[in-house]
């Protein structure tokens, strides 16, 4: 057998054991890594510590702890719960009113911090006690939190895209914009697909609020609206990048919670900061160990070993995206999102672009898949944070999220047979 041949089932053999025995995703990756150079005679410490160094050591990474830290700010000084409340003030009487607030306040905050996890616990610890109250079956609610807490890595400012750009060298503003279509019909679809739910149920409406206490609401949300105009307008107009629009909305909202919300005090700071720096270095420590792997995978050429596997579908763009969609859904059940975007990512774009395939639209197709693996068991990390915080059997989660699965999957078979839903505004904005 060839060293590149052995190579690639050192790398998919030593990553089904090691995940299988519960080692640090991180850690399986530099041993992997490390395993490939071995075979492949590329075997030098140096190599493996310049490549753990390199894996983080990008301007445009820097994105990834101020969103972060965005996201950490917005749920404790008071944004991400004025959101909610313009939301219930709008909305919130109508029958089912509660799950429409859990979705606009969703489509919302996701155009704020980019992170599935911090938008998904800001919603399950603030909605979930209202539905509860209220007489909403929990397993549905909480499925329906789960299902609008994935919008987030698909509308800009995300966190996954900026991953994803470094990785494969594409343009993250493309990238960002992109996903704004995509994460409005998800919206949508959450919509339409919680109305169909609401049949089955037995829900009173409620009494719309005076116009005055509404506006009061909005009136509250006004520095929370204006966040994403000006992350959005500032990459739009070239007045910051989008790592710098990250810092700008770090400290946007930052001054926010302390001098106009007031609903942070000085001392609160540091405790924000250590939980934005534990998250931080959990997913660099995925990107280090990721840049090892990644380089082997190069050396190995396990994309042109895919690219003769899948032959035959290079010559019909569409066929070929489905049937990588299919793998990704099949990856996404089992990984998280990170490290689907750093193991595989650099492997598939090849094919894709040899296809024909656009690269920008490609990453959000990937994305949008990693983000359904949030809500897909085993892994489904989304469901396990909605499933604490609302203290579930995780199987009761997964039983909810189910219709809403059912609404994204045929989103996405929309996006593959009408990927214009993607390019056009891309290219439109360039």
């Amino acid at each position: 057998m060839s060293p590149e041949g052995l190579a690639f089932i050192v790398f998919c053999g030593g990553m089904l054991l090691l995940m299988g025995i519960g080692m640090n995703m991180a850690l399986a990756l530099v041993l992997t890594g490390a395993g490939m150079a071995w075979v492949l005679g590329f075997w030098d410490t140096q190599l493996l510590a310049q490549n753990l160094v390199g894996g983080v050591d990008s301007f445009a990474l820097l994105a990834v702890p101020f969103f972060i830290l965005a996201g950490e700010l917005m749920n404790s000084g008071g944004i991400s719960r004025r959101i909610i409340d313009m939301a219930q003030a709008w909305v919130g009487h109508i029958r089912g009113g509660l799950g429409y607030v859990a979705i606009g306040a969703a489509v919302l905050m996701a155009s704020m911090s980019g992170s599935a996890l911090a938008d998904t616990a800001a919603l399950a610890t603030i909605l979930l006690p209202m539905m509860k109250r209220q007489g909403y079956p929990l397993h549905t609610s909480a499925g329906l939190i789960a299902s609008g807490g994935i919008i987030a890595p698909i509308i800009p400012p995300s966190m996954p895209f900026v991953i994803y750009g470094v990785t494969t060298n594409t343009s993250i503003s493309a990238l960002f914009v992109s996903g704004i279509v995509p994460g409005i019909l998800m919206g949508v679809g959450l919509i339409v697909a919680w109305k169909l739910v609401l049949r089955k149920m037995d829900l009173p409406a409620g009494e719309p609020l005076p116009m005055a206490d509404r506006l009061k609401a909005t009136a509250k949300a006004f520095w929370a609206l204006l966040m994403p105009i000006i992350i959005i307008g500032g990459m739009k107009s070239g007045v910051f990048t989008p790592t710098e629009a990250a810092v700008v909305a770090a400290f946007y909202a930052l001054a926010v919670a302390l001098f106009i919300h007031r609903e942070m005090h000085i001392r609160e700071i540091r405790g924000v900061l250590v939980r934005a720096a534990k998250t931080t270095a959990i997913v660099m420590f995925l990107c280090a160990g990721a840049q090892v792997a990644s380089y082997m995978i190069t050396l190995a050429d396990l994309p042109g070993v895919l690219t003769g596997w899948l032959g035959p579908l290079v010559e019909s763009p569409r066929l070929l995206m489905a049937v990588m969609m299919i793998v990704l859904v099949l990856v996404g059940t089992a990984l998280d999102l990170t490290p689907t975007i750093l193991i595989f990512a650099p492997v598939m774009l090849p094919i894709a672009v040899k296809a024909g395939i656009d690269p920008v639209y490609f990453g959000l197709m990937f994305i949008l898949n990693g983000a359904i693996g949030l809500i897909t068991p085993p892994v489904g990390t989304v469901l396990n944070v909605v499933a604490g915080v609302g203290r579930l059997p995780l199987h009761q989660v997964i039983k909810g999220v189910n219709p809403f699965l059912i609404t994204y999957t045929l989103l996405l078979a929309l996006f593959v047979v009408f990927p214009q839903i993607v390019t056009a505004p891309v290219a439109w904005m360039r």
